[in-house]
């Protein structure tokens, strides 16, 4: 069941995300970890970018690119999942990597859905 806040949610990658959450019965009412991704123009990022990050996020790891995939730097953030606080975090995030060709644009949540 969706919570209140739902209608405010923007049309965007972020509040879809939201907005399945909430359809499959997610409890925005529990604290959950969050997952952030930090995406870098080139791999591995450099030390200054990760000492960065690990300044403003604490725990970071390193996934470096497979096959076709990417590399990205994982960090996670633990409590309530709000719209705002997302949208915050990938801010502070892109932010603190700005200057190292770092970007933070996707984040995820392991859930089991609602029976």
């Amino acid at each position: 069941m969706p919570t209140t806040e739902s209608a405010s949610w923007p049309d965007d990658a972020d509040g879809d995300v939201f907005r399945r959450l909430a359809a499959s019965g997610f409890s925005f009412h529990m604290p959950h970890p969050v997952e952030y991704n930090v995406d870098f123009h080139s791999w591995p990022p450099p030390k200054a970018a990760l000492s960065a990050l690990a300044a403003a996020f604490g725990e970071l790891e390193l996934h470096p690119p497979d096959g076709e995939l990417p590399g990205h730097v994982l960090f996670r953030e633990h409590g309530l999942v709000s719209y705002p606080r997302v949208v915050e975090v990938q801010r502070l995030a892109t932010q603190a990597v700005a200057a190292h060709q770092g970007v933070c644009e996707s984040w995820g949540i392991l859930h089991a859905p609602a029976h």
